[in-house]
């Protein structure tokens, strides 16, 4: 550690994205800068915090940012910089403060760097964590943004009634995990899909799913479909999209709601998949929306009124991956793609 003019000068390791990436990324795609340094003091008359990261949320939407951005069709995020660190949601401690919101000893979670220490400038993405009673990575999942995605998809999107039937696809995810214990918990019959037999065992037996199936093993998805849901589909969250979203459209009931959450099997293809059945669309008056969760960032604090109870009465759980140190966040990112995480992939760079 160097002094430099009374401020602490640390080593920051850093992931940074080489260059942008088409087809499946690799974890060549991104590599560890060890070599580093950051000053522990938030620069004169700067409104910024630096932050100590504890952990890291690694998320389908990343790959996204990881293409080369196309002129005219700009997403609703910008995409990551080659040669500098990646950015997603965290959870950090503050060590020190140019903002009025935010002092000393606070933690937050939001968006922040993939390094040690991050100077954030962007402080209005950053929500403070008040309830500690509950493990801190929950902030990445649970409690962050992927739980704010779960109840807004569900509930502002879906519309769900008691008793309906809902399809989630990766359910076994940090997003589907929820969506199917808030509908279990408002009485609905619940149906998920996952890519192994363990992540199936989990919807049955952890999550209180109705039945669940391994997609891998369905040599026909609307066969399957027609199998567990005999009398059709009222809700389709849509985490999947591609040959999913086909069979569900030929499965779905009049007035069939599908919230368009995420389509991972698309992120890695040069060029995606066409829907087949859309007609159905017209003639069972289904409505599908696509959404973001930034739009619904206003509902956490409604949000953690419904859910932080629900958790510590032991009705909701979360299953989390953890891997651990910042060194392995690339192989880390990259197994969300090849289905290697089992629940909610967390990286630990600092536990304190």
């Amino acid at each position: 550690m160097a002094s430099g003019g009374g401020v602490d000068e640390v080593r920051n390791k850093q992931v940074i994205l080489k260059d942008y990436v088409s087809g499946f990324p690799k974890e060549s795609d991104m590599y560890l800068n060890a070599s580093g340094t950051i000053k522990l003091k938030v620069p004169e008359s700067s409104n910024a915090i630096l932050v100590k990261n504890m952990y890291l949320s690694c998320d389908p939407y990343m790959r996204g940012r990881m293409k080369q951005p196309i002129p005219g069709n700009e997403t609703y995020i910008e995409p990551f910089k080659p040669g500098s660190p990646i950015v997603g949601n965290g959870v950090a401690k503050v060590l020190d403060s140019g903002h009025p919101d935010f002092k000393k000893g606070d933690l937050i979670w939001g968006v922040t760097g993939w390094e040690e220490y991050s100077l954030i400038t962007a402080t209005q993405t950053l929500f403070k964590i008040h309830h500690t009673d509950v493990p801190l990575s929950y902030y990445t999942g649970l409690l962050g943004m992927p739980g704010i995605t779960a109840y807004a998809g569900f509930y502002e999107i879906c519309s769900p009634k008691k008793g309906e039937h809902v399809f989630i696809s990766a359910a076994s995810g940090a997003v589907g995990q929820l969506v199917g214990q808030l509908a279990k918990l408002l009485g609905c019959y619940v149906v998920g899909s996952a890519g192994s037999k363990e992540k199936v065992d989990l919807l049955k037996n952890k999550f209180g799913f109705n039945e669940a199936f391994n997609y891998k093993e369905e040599p026909d998805l609307h066969e399957a479909l027609k199998r567990y849901f005999p009398e059709g589909i009222d809700i389709y969250f849509e985490n999947v999209g591609g040959k999913m979203l086909d069979a569900v459209l030929l499965n779905v009931r009049a007035h069939g709601r599908i919230a368009v959450c995420g389509m991972i099997s698309q992120y890695n293809l040069e060029h995606p998949e066409g829907v087949h059945n859309l007609m159905t669309v017209i003639w069972k008056r289904v409505r599908i929306e696509g959404f973001v969760c930034d739009e619904y960032c206003h509902l956490f604090p409604k949000f953690l009124e419904l859910v932080l109870p629900y958790i510590k009465e032991g009705k909701i759980t979360y299953v989390e991956d953890v891997a651990e140190g910042l060194e392995s966040a690339p192989a880390a990112l990259i197994g969300l793609f090849t289905g290697r995480n089992v629940g909610k992939q967390v990286v630990v760079v600092a536990r304190e």
